[in-house]
C-alpha cells in the first residue's frame, strides 16, 4: 500500500468517525427518544466496559478458562467489586482493584500463571 492510501484511508475514517460521533449532535433536536429507550441507554457504558473486562478476568493467555484461585486477576476483579458494593465510588474502586491485583502479581505467588 502506497503512503498517499494510508493518507487516505485515515482521512475517510477520521471523517466517517467525525459523522457517526457528531450526528445526533447535529439533528439530535429533532430525534425524540421515547423515555424508556432513554432509561436502557443508562446502562451501555457499564455493559460495554463488562463485555472488554470480563473476559479478560477469567480467560487464560491460551483462551482456558481459568476460575480458580491461582487467578490474580479474577481475584482483583472481585476484590474491587466487592469494594465498589462497600464504598460506591468507582475512582476508589478502579485504584483498590488495581492494588489488589498488582499486590498478588508482585508477591510472586501466582509467578507461573502470568
Amino acid at each position: 500500500m502506497a503512503d498517499w492510501e494510508i493518507w487516505v484511508v485515515i482521512g475517510v475514517l477520521g471523517v466517517a468517525t467525525a459523522c457517526t460521533r457528531s450526528a445526533f449532535w447535529l439533528i439530535g433536536h429533532r430525534v425524540t427518544i421515547p423515555p424508556r429507550i432513554q432509561e436502557m441507554l443508562r446502562y451501555a457504558p457499564a455493559c460495554a466496559l463488562a463485555a472488554v473486562i470480563g473476559p479478560d478476568l477469567v480467560f487464560g493467555e491460551g483462551g482456558e478458562l481459568q476460575l480458580g484461585i491461582s487467578n490474580p486477576k479474577l481475584l482483583g476483579g472481585l476484590g474491587a467489586l466487592a469494594f465498589y458494593l462497600w464504598r460506591r465510588n468507582m475512582l476508589q474502586t478502579i485504584i483498590f482493584g488495581m492494588v489488589v491485583f498488582t499486590l498478588l502479581r508482585v508477591s510472586h505467588v501466582f509467578e507461573n500463571t502470568l
